[in-house]
This record gives C-alpha cells, structure tokens and sequence, in this order.
C-alpha cells in the first residue's frame, strides 16, 4: 500500500477518482473539486487548503479521501468555535486542523472511498491512520470527518473517533406518482398550508424554467451568481462560489446540476441551484432580486419535491438545518462527524461535552416528529 496526499486535484487522474465514488454522489465527483480549485473557491483565500488522500496498491487507485487544512471553520456545518475559543483561552492553538469535508457543503456521503473490490475495512483503517499521523506530524490540532455515512462512521468509532450527531430535514419519496399524490398523505391543515403558499406564487405570474447544467448560458449563470452573491451580502456572510465555478461544474457535470429559475413577466427574478446523484437530489443556493411571498419555499422545496417525483428519485435534502421545512414534508434524519483531537487534555474535555451533547441531540429529533406533516398511516420509512 501506497499512501500519499496531493495538494491540487489536477495532480489525480479523474477516472480513477470518480470510479470510486458511490451513486454518482455530485459533491464527491472529481469535477465538482476541480471547479472549486480552478476559480479559486478553495485555497489560502478562504482557508481550505486541499490535501487530497489517495491509497494505491499496485500503482492503482483503491482508496481516496477529500483532504482540506483548515484555518478557520467557515462552510463546514459542523459547528466547532466553541471548541476553537476553549483552545485560544488556553493559550494553544485550534487553527490549522485537518477535515475531510465537502467545501461549503452539509450533505452525507462517504469520506473514506475505496474500491469495492479491495479489502474495504483495511483500507479505512488505514486511511484513518494516515490522516492523523500526516496531523500528527503537521503540528495540526486535530482531524474532523465530517457528514460521513454510518459504515464509515463504525470504522471510525474502533478506532478511537469522537462520534457527534446532528439533525437534518429530508424528504423521502414514497413511490408518489404526482405531488397531489405527495400532499395527498399529508394531514389536512398542512395540505391546505401548502397549497395555499403556491397558489400565492401561481397569482403572482411567476413561471419556472427547470435546466440542467449543460442547457444554461454563460449570461444565466452569470444572473444566478449575482443572485447567490446577494444572498450572502443580506446576511452579512461571505461568498465563497463564483460564475465561473458555476459555468464549470454547469459544462462539466450536466445533468447532475439542476438550476430552477423563476421569472415574472420576461424578468428572471429568482433561482435555484441543486444537484443530483442517481438517487438523491440536493439544494444548495437559493437568490432573488424580487420578494414575493413564499417564492423561496416554491423555488427550493416544492420545485425540487416536483422534480425528484418526476425523476424517481428516492431523497430530497435541502440543505442545513430549518425547523420550518418539517410543516413541509421534511423529517429530521440523523448525521454524523467523527473527530481525533490531538491534546489530551481537550480531547477528555470534548468527549464529556459530547456525552451531554448526544442524548440532547437524540431527543431533538424524537421530539421533532411529533410536529410530523404526515397523516399517521402514512409516514415515511
């Protein structure tokens, strides 16, 4: 076995990177980190520095890990500043550390890809190994996987992680035929909540055009940039994407980007962007230079729900955190993100916060159903 990091993508071979991803996952996929170094959305600028793990047993490719040193935790969604300021208080420092993340992005999916045919259990084990000694020895303060899948997660736990739980909203398709069919197993109050809010557009006159990445011009593209910029100045929060990511990953990755645009009158006034994988649709960005009543609920959550019934596809996630996406079909679905920190002394403190944290978090999603849109006979597995 061959262990060795890589600090640009463009170092890889993007077919043996994207044989090892499962499901065709967009945000695991070579071109989607290619876009992000080439337009500069990752790098010292932002404080993602890329550090690409890759195994290879006879010169060939068999495992692979997104690697980033981090000076900051900004675009991770697993939310460690407290952690930060314990360190800093100290006097010792929490910045740089190592994840294995997707920039920007809180979606599930592996973090420890190795080809099927290997010995997949080894190869992590090994993975997780290399990780922490190249922190180790880095002077790092400690390595954070980060929205891996629950297989990855065991491997991670035998072998010493932290293990902290957090919650998302997703939707999860039924075999519905049509979104009638969808809002049909909902309870009445929120049935009529629902319809309520798009005949609210549908008066409006707003209409959607549904594109896929290789069908949007450079001048979309470049209208959906300033969209997405928009958003992040209302929120006093810094833009990390930019056109030319968007019209990158657009031409590379086609049908797995997915761009819902909303106009009134001939004025594109509102969009969209999500992602697909084979089975799992994802929203990402939502912008607007207009407001109208339940435009965003419309343009990320019932176009997407529209689209993923039409697709057959079995997930919906829409992205980070919101309470109110529950009243609108999504039910809170347990993730998780494992962490070695390197000081003892820290990482005792960060095991006993987690031994608080974990049951509270349990308990936040128990209690969470009970606010269920869904009639009782017909919630989904």
């Amino acid at each position: 076995m061959q262990v060795e990091f890589h600090h640009s993508i463009d170092e890889l071979e993007q077919s043996e990177w994207d044989a090892l991803v499962v499901d065709a996952n967009p945000f695991l996929k070579y071109a989607f980190h290619a876009a992000l170094e080439h337009h500069d959305c990752v790098g010292s600028k932002f404080g993602w520095t890329p550090c690409h793990l890759v195994i290879r047993q006879d010169a060939r490719m068999v495992g692979l890990s997104p690697l980033y040193i981090k000076s900051n935790s900004y675009g991770e969604f697993v939310f460690d500043h407290a952690w930060a300021d314990a360190y800093q208080r100290s006097g010792r420092r929490y910045y740089p550390k190592l994840v294995s993340a997707i920039p920007y992005t809180p979606a599930y999916g592996e973090r420890l890809l190795v080809d099927p045919n290997a010995d997949v259990i080894g190869i992590r084990k090994l993975m997780i190994s290399a990780t922490r000694e190249m922190a180790k020895e880095s002077g790092l303060s400690s390595m954070h996987w980060l929205f891996t899948t629950e297989e990855e997660g065991a491997v991670l736990k035998s072998m010493g992680m932290l293990e902290r739980l957090g919650v998302q909203f997703h939707w999860r398709n039924q075999g519905y035929e049509s979104f009638d069919h969808f809002l049909a197993q909902l309870t009445a109050k929120r049935r009529k909540n629902i319809r309520q809010e798009r005949r609210k557009v549908a008066d409006t006159g707003i209409r959607f055009r549904v594109l896929h990445g290789n069908e949007v011009s450079d001048d979309e593209w470049q209208l959906f940039a300033d969209f997405y910029t928009k958003t992040f100045e209302e929120r006093y929060s810094l833009a990390t994407l930019n056109a030319g990511f968007f019209r990158e990953v657009g031409r590379t990755m086609g049908e797995q980007v997915v761009l819902i645009l909303a106009y009134e009158d001939q004025a594109c006034i509102a969009g969209a962007l999500l992602y697909r994988s084979q089975s799992v649709l994802y929203g990402r960005h939502w912008g607007a230079s207009r407001h109208h009543d339940s435009l965003h609920f419309e343009t990320c959550y019932y176009q997407g729900i529209e689209y993923a019934i039409r697709h057959k596809l079995q997930r919906f996630e829409p992205g980070a955190q919101g309470e109110h996406k529950i009243w609108r079909g999504f039910l809170p679905a347990r993730t998780r993100s494992y962490h070695w920190i390197g000081d003892p002394e820290f990482s005792f403190a960060i095991q006993e916060f987690l031994s608080r944290e974990t049951p509270a978090i349990k308990n936040y999603q128990q209690n969470l159903l009970s606010s269920s849109p869904f009639r009782e006979n017909s919630l989904p597995i």
